[in-house]
This record gives C-alpha cells, sequence and structure tokens, in this order.
C-alpha cells in the first residue's frame, strides 16, 4: 500500500516545473490572466526554494515571457517552438531526461492547446501534474474542456497549494518557514 500511495504523490526527487509560453503578447486576452501570473510566479519561488528544476517555453512570434517570471527563474534558457506542444520542441525532451526526473508539472498557456498537447504526448512516459490554478485559456470554456480531456486521458489535475504542500511533505522546518509567505 505505501508504495502505492508513493507513486501517486510528487516527490521532489522526481519532478520539474514547467513553465510553457507565458507570453506578453498572448498575456492580455487571457481569462484570470494575473491570477495565473500569481501562481505561476508562487511555483517557481517554491521550486528555487527546494531546488525543483524549471524548465521554459515560449511560442514563436508571441513575445518574450512576461518580465515578472522572466527576473524569477534562474538562469532562465527559453526553448522557443513553433509546434503546439512542448514534447515538439527541439531540445524539451532531451532536457527533460537530462534532468532524470518522471514527474513533469505543467503551468502556462493555453491549457486547451499548448498545455493539453505537451500532457497528453508526455503521458506515456512520463507521471503529468497540471495546475489547474497556474494555466488558463482565452475562453473559460476552453480552459474547463481542456482541463476535462487531460484528466479523462491520466493527467492529475492539481492546484498551486496541492503542488506546494505535497512537495514539502512537511511543517516546522527552515524550508515551511521559507515557503509560509507564498502560501498566506
Amino acid at each position: 500500500m505505501a508504495k502505492k500511495m508513493d507513486k501517486l504523490l510528487l516527490s521532489r526527487d522526481d519532478a520539474v516545473l514547467c513553465v510553457i509560453d507565458m507570453q506578453e503578447k498572448l498575456l492580455p486576452v487571457i481569462h484570470n490572466k494575473d491570477k495565473i501570473i500569481n501562481n505561476t510566479l508562487r511555483l517557481i519561488r517554491f521550486a528555487k526554494i527546494i531546488g525543483l528544476p524549471i524548465l521554459l517555453t515560449e511560442q514563436e512570434k508571441l513575445g518574450a515571457t512576461v518580465p515578472e517570471i522572466m527576473a524569477e527563474i534562474p538562469n532562465p534558457d527559453p526553448m522557443k517552438k513553433f509546434e503546439f506542444s512542448a514534447v515538439r520542441c527541439s531540445g524539451f525532451i532531451e532536457r527533460v531526461k537530462q534532468l532524470h526526473r518522471k514527474s513533469l508539472i505543467l503551468t502556462g498557456i493555453e491549457t486547451h492547446i499548448c498545455i493539453a498537447q505537451t500532457a497528453l504526448q508526455l503521458l506515456p512516459h512520463y507521471t503529468v501534474h497540471v495546475i489547474s490554478d497556474a494555466v488558463s485559456s482565452r475562453s473559460p470554456d476552453d480552459w474547463n474542456i481542456g482541463l476535462q480531456r487531460m484528466r479523462r486521458s491520466g493527467v492529475v489535475i492539481s492546484s498551486t497549494e496541492m503542488v506546494i504542500f505535497e512537495l514539502l511533505e512537511k511543517a516546522g522546518t527552515d524550508e515551511f518557514k521559507a515557503v509560509l509567505p507564498l502560501v498566506k
């Protein structure tokens, strides 16, 4: 039973945070854009506290990643893509393989396009967690349909706080104290 439970939970030694296409030209038309930016920033700050690797993609022709997100990522090296799925982006899978991790945590835009295609293509080989309050689309309907389709396909749908506390595992540590401002 313990082994089955461990498989259902994220482990900091096996996870990667992937920030997908949080770009200047598309964000103005995204539903709940401020919430998505804030939750993505919380996840990036958390990843830095616990030492979680961060991967970043940018869709060609949509401008740079928004400055506040770019400023938070240590040594950002965005992978440029024309493809909707990050899996088809040159270098993405190679970077994931170099990290020797099997769980990917996805944030970004748009839920029903780039997030969904990336998640669905990763599924056969990786455990995929999509953070419902850190992804969005132009339309709330597309966001909802994207999440439903991914959930039915086996993607784990989670929230920012669920992921933070799941990876943190316990209270009373220096890490816990450093994370408290992110969850208050």
